[in-house]
């Protein structure tokens, strides 16, 4: 007998329209960059109405989103977990449902679709699931945040007092704002310059990742964001760095991806995601915020070094 309603897991699913940048006040003018990046908004709500009808055993259904938008997909399942398990409160199941089997493979965009759905519910974006991931659901917070709110929503949580779970949340919304530029460099650089520059380290952070994990930058663009991130480079590099591991995990590694790590760090994807391995010895048991921040500062010490070397 099930302890909780059945009824409160029938989540209604989300309209596509969400993914429409024009809808979202986010830049249109880039035509191949727009599409590309609706296309990923696109598979996270696929990956959300998927979960809707099949939590319970979602990795089938989420095998037949094509390779390189999966992991927008398992993001998208992850925010319709934690909606489910909310209600439910946890009776449901849902993410040990979706971190089971396949789900592995996308274990970090599953911590940040969590902390999308937590977001949206307005309740603390906490995961009760791997230690030291858990706090990848902070960086889903904040790009919920600033998908949803726009270049104002982030302005106001750059603004904010700074903190552990401050930064973390800033960091996701640097990661939305590549989606609300179109990944137009120019306009990266222009809107990160007007921010509180507290949060520009963080929001650089945000930028490594989704333009080496969503992509649509080439060589010349990311010479350029290394470039316009100054002294805060390290901060730029380790997020690029987590999107690679992501990216590796997975075992998909699209060309873009692939390309990108080259470009900025001379060596191939594998070489890159050990590195966010050793960066992690000794921390990922432990469930503190602290350690996820070591985590970080840790990986922006291997880029610093390997770039000197």
């Amino acid at each position: 007998m099930r302890i909780y309603s059945e009824r409160a897991t029938r989540i209604v699913r989300l309209p596509m329209g969400l993914a429409d940048f024009g809808k979202r006040g986010f830049r249109t003018d880039r035509r191949d960059a727009r599409h590309a990046l609706e296309t990923h908004a696109r598979s996270f709500l696929n990956g959300f109405n998927l979960a809707v009808g099949h939590w319970r055993a979602p990795h089938a259904e989420l095998a037949r989103i094509p390779d390189e938008e999966r992991g927008f997909a398992y993001e998208g399942a992850a925010m319709h977990a934690a909606v489910c398990d909310s209600v439910t409160l946890g009776r449901a199941g849902a993410l040990r449902a979706l971190l089971d089997g396949e789900g592995d493979g996308y274990v970090h965009l599953i911590h940040v679709g969590y902390g999308w759905g937590r977001a949206l519910l307005r309740l603390p974006p906490s995961v009760p699931a791997t230690p030291l991931l858990r706090w990848l659901a902070l960086d889903g917070a904040g790009f919920a945040e600033t998908f949803f709110g726009g270049k104002a929503a982030s302005r106001r949580r750059c603004g904010k007092r700074p903190s552990e779970h401050w930064a973390a949340r800033v960091a996701g919304s640097g990661r939305a704002l590549w989606f609300a530029e179109s990944a137009d460099v120019g306009g990266v650089v222009r809107t990160i310059e007007t921010m509180p520059a507290p949060a520009r380290p963080q929001l650089w952070a945000g930028i490594g990742l989704a333009a080496c994990y969503a992509g649509c930058s080439d060589e010349p663009g990311l010479t350029r964001l290394a470039e316009a991130s100054g002294a805060d480079r390290s901060h730029f590099e380790q997020g690029a760095l987590f999107a690679i591991a992501a990216r590796f995990r997975a075992r998909i590694v699209p060309e873009q991806t692939e390309l990108a790590c080259k470009h900025l760090f001379a060596v191939d994807p594998g070489t890159a995601a050990a590195w966010t391995d050793e960066a992690a010895a000794g921390l990922t048991e432990n469930p503190e915020l602290a350690a996820y921040t070591e985590w970080k500062a840790r990986l922006r010490g291997i880029a610093v070094t390997r770039r000197r070397s």
